[in-house]
């Protein structure tokens, strides 16, 4: 009987240290999937894939990646928008599906909400980063995804970064923006015109093709009476080496209107930043990867993430070249660009 029991015991630890090891050994397989090769969503990234190392789950040693980008090509904008996206998307996440990963990470929005039915309805836990607003990208809420996957949003509330925007520009009443039909800058357009009055702002907009030169349309909102530009979180301005935001440098200098970004990047051009930054929204897309992918926790019980206190940053050579002086509060709380 001993010499049964002590068998017994020999296979079952024999069973346990095999499993043990299995699970070491496991190599983990994230597919990622984003539209337009943008420096924040790659900042958004490296944050998440930094976030999943501190977690164990490393690159190159338990953990495959394959990063797929849908190029936009801006000179064929007007063919590609909308329709052609959707369907590259959609096809894009036929593909993943089919590659059967562990787990799939969406950046930014258009990537989210095409993607997202097609492969939760998979089985395939999905996350998502670098979206502003989390009900645009098809959310229940700004802190609930859904059934099946989960996130974290670059979203900040208006009302706060617009009283830091007040706070700096205490003159200014009229704010221009130049935006194209981003969802997320669609969605921050409203929400600047609607928290603006509040705080004494008033915003006028301008909507463009991703194709179209900055300098007409912000000019046509300085005949309108435009006395500062607002940033918002926009693909545009990160397309084509900063283009658009070169040509807001030089109309800041010329007309002397400063211009500040209501997202956390730099935007040459903008004296004053508000908003969340990209790796760190990144990396708490990776917390909850890490959750899923090591204790099977369900995506869809998992909230939504965001950076609750919002980073402010100055640019001081901007505001030496335009003469402006801002409080010493906004000096005091905001960071150097770097």
């Amino acid at each position: 009987m001993n010499k049964f029991i002590t068998g017994t015991l020999s296979v079952l630890i024999v069973i346990f240290v095999a499993v043990a090891c299995f699970a070491q050994e496991r190599t983990y397989k994230i597919e990622v999937l984003q539209v337009t090769n943008i420096e924040p969503f790659g900042m958004a990234y490296e944050g998440f894939l930094k976030s999943l190392a501190e977690n164990g789950i490393v690159e190159g040693k338990n953990l495959t990646v394959n990063r797929r980008i849908i190029d936009f090509d801006v000179e064929k904008g007007g063919l590609w928008k909308k329709v052609g996206v959707l369907l590259e998307i959609k096809n894009t996440a036929s593909k993943i599906v089919d590659a059967r990963p562990d787990l799939v990470l969406t950046i930014g929005t258009p990537a989210t909400k095409y993607a997202k039915d097609k492969i939760i309805g998979a089985g395939i836990p999905l996350v998502f980063t670098a979206i502003a607003i989390p009900e645009a990208a098809g959310c229940a809420s700004l802190t609930t995804a859904g059934p099946g996957f989960t996130g974290s949003t670059l979203y900040m509330d208006m009302g706060a970064a617009l009283k830091i925007a007040r706070l700096a520009f205490p003159n200014i009443k009229t704010v221009g923006i130049v935006h194209t039909d981003d969802d997320n800058a669609l969605a921050q357009a409203q929400q600047a015109k609607a928290a603006g009055p509040s705080e004494g702002f008033t915003f006028i907009t301008k909507e463009v093709s991703k194709n179209e030169k900055f300098t007409p349309a912000g000019e046509e909102l300085i005949s309108k009476g435009a006395e500062a530009f607002a940033v918002l979180l926009d693909s545009y301005y990160g397309m084509r080496n900063y283009e658009p935001c070169h040509e807001l440098v030089d109309m800041s200098l010329k007309y002397k209107v400063p211009a500040f970004s209501l997202v956390h990047m730099k935007v040459p051009g903008a004296i004053l930043y508000v908003g969340a930054e990209f790796p760190h929204v990144g990396s708490l897309a990776g917390t909850q990867a890490s959750q899923i992918l090591l204790k099977g926790s369900n995506p869809g019980d998992l909230p939504i993430l965001r950076q609750e206190d919002l980073t402010i940053m100055v640019d001081t050579s901007q505001l030496k070249e335009l003469q402006i002086e801002l409080p010493i509060e906004i000096l005091q709380l905001a960071k150097a660009v770097e």
